[in-house]
């Protein structure tokens, strides 16, 4: 059985303090491979084949994102506007050929293509498509879910969210007790609640779950 890439972490270690003044997109956000799959860890090529290995060209790093940590060096490289992870356990020096770590664990596929890609990228090539996609219907049920629960933590009814979620129009021909988007509205608010108290991390290995 092959090591874990990376020392065991609880699940408050899975991430770089973010600054919580700027967006998502306003900041590099990096992850531990445990809780990303699509990071891929790089280790040392050793033996008689080592030179047929990628070597990371430190001039690519200059517009890449790099930080250390107390387990290794967190990459995030743009290559031809696509964005690749890694992570190595030293810090990467110019001439030396890397393999890429892949445990057969459940996030064996999303790690073997993100590793797939990364290679593609970095010999010239298209890197390819990502793994999977989440669906639009989905993306759009976890923002309705996250609104709902937000709009719940200022004090709102339930009612008042439905409302705007889906309109007043369709709120008002019916008893309120009884209609069927107030049980809509209440799932939606409980699955807003599991989203903001760890659920985020089975986006990270979607179509994966969490064990």
């Amino acid at each position: 059985m092959l090591p874990s890439p990376t020392p065991s972490r609880s699940s408050s270690d899975f991430a770089f303090p973010a600054d919580p003044a700027k967006a998502a997109d306003e900041q590099p956000i990096f992850w531990a491979p445990e809780a990303l799959p699509s990071v891929v860890p790089l280790t040392r090529a050793h033996g008689e084949h080592a030179s047929d290995c990628l070597r990371i060209d430190l001039d690519r790093l200059r517009d890449a994102d790099v930080r250390q940590s107390r387990d290794g060096w967190y990459v995030i490289l743009r290559l031809r506007g696509i964005e690749h992870r890694i992570w190595l356990p030293d810090r990467p020096h110019p001439g030396l050929h890397y393999a890429a770590l892949l445990p057969l664990d459940q996030g064996f596929d999303i790690r073997a293509h993100a590793a797939s890609r990364l290679w593609r990228a970095l010999s010239g090539r298209a890197a390819g498509p990502e793994f999977r996609k989440l669906p639009r219907q989905s993306r759009q049920r976890i923002v309705s879910a996250l609104r709902a629960f937000d709009a719940r933590q200022d004090v709102a009814t339930y009612r008042m969210i439905a409302e705007v979620l889906f309109g007043i129009e369709r709120v008002a021909h019916r008893a309120w007790k009884t209609h069927d988007l107030r049980n809509r509205t209440i799932r939606l608010t409980r699955a807003g609640f599991k989203f903001t108290h760890g659920g985020y991390l089975d986006l990270l290995r979607y179509p994966l779950r969490r064990r």
